[in-house]
């Protein structure tokens, strides 16, 4: 991970796929956005419950460990952390459905 754990202004990057990580982070960081990389929804979920605090949570759906859908379920089951605003990338389909599933 990279950036500050507090910053609001950062945002959170779930994605299995390093090479995706990786294109996230320039890009973001290359506009001044401060970023944290998990390669999945642990790892993320670990870090929220750590005290991070992001602006955006971009959430691949497809990924092992934990996947972008129990990722959510939880996130939306602890009552800080429900406000954190998703964004879901994916390359599956029916990305539509499954991000308003998730209320992302």
């Amino acid at each position: 991970m990279s950036g500050s754990s507090t910053s609001r202004t950062s945002i959170l990057i779930v994605d299995d796929d390093a090479d995706i990580r990786e294109a996230l982070v320039d890009v973001l960081t290359d506009h001044g956005y401060p970023t944290h990389a998990v390669p999945h929804g642990a790892a993320a979920l670990a870090a929220l419950q750590a005290g991070l605090r992001p602006c955006l949570i971009l959430l691949d759906l497809m990924m092992p460990v934990m996947d972008g859908i129990t990722f959510r379920q939880r996130q939306l089951a602890e009552p800080d952390l429900k406000e954190l605003p998703v964004l879901v990338i994916s390359a599956g389909t029916d990305l539509s459905a499954h991000a308003a599933a998730l209320g992302a």
